[in-house]
């Protein structure tokens, strides 16, 4: 697949693990209802596309912040998710154009597999956004996580904890 979209994923991996690493120094953010709601969001979009692109190593089923005994558990999807998601990226044929249906559009969306990478992408950035807000309001310090950023870093790897 494109070298933007591995750029794209091996940076939404690194972002949501230096998410991660600052709710949990800052305990107030994984007992606030709307981070850990949106967290689960985040994850189980991040599984929807992997099971949307045939990936995706069990059926799909909706996750409420019920499903996870504990923010361990939590954590544990999303990184697994991610780890499939940037697995599935690195193993596309840059030349595969196909089409695919997004069912949950009436009628059903019709997309590229690399619109789907791109949106799934931009929805994880679009809610990490809003989590860091949230964080700020709580009191904790939102982790930089630019893409410009982690590019002047290196393009560290995640580091989850």
């Amino acid at each position: 697949m494109d070298s933007y979209l591995f750029d794209l994923y091996g940076h939404q991996e690194w972002a949501d693990a230096e998410h991660w690493r600052a709710f949990e120094s800052h305990p107030a953010a994984l007992e606030d209802k709307a981070i850990r709601e949106r967290l689960v969001h985040i994850h189980m979009v991040q599984h929807g596309f992997l099971w949307l692109l045939g990936s995706g190593n069990t059926p799909f089923e909706v996750k409420k912040i019920e499903d996870f005994a504990s923010v361990a558990d939590l954590k544990k999807y999303g990184r697994e998710g991610l780890a499939e998601m940037n697995a599935l990226v690195k193993s596309l044929d840059p030349q595969r154009v196909e089409m695919i249906e997004v069912p949950w559009f009436k009628p059903p969306a019709k997309i590229t597999i690399r619109h789907a990478l791109m949106q799934a992408a931009m929805h994880s950035h679009y809610h990490r956004g809003q989590n860091a807000t949230r964080l700020r309001e709580l009191g904790g310090v939102p982790p930089p996580t630019d893409f410009i950023l982690w590019l002047h870093k290196g393009q560290p790897v995640a580091e989850w904890s």
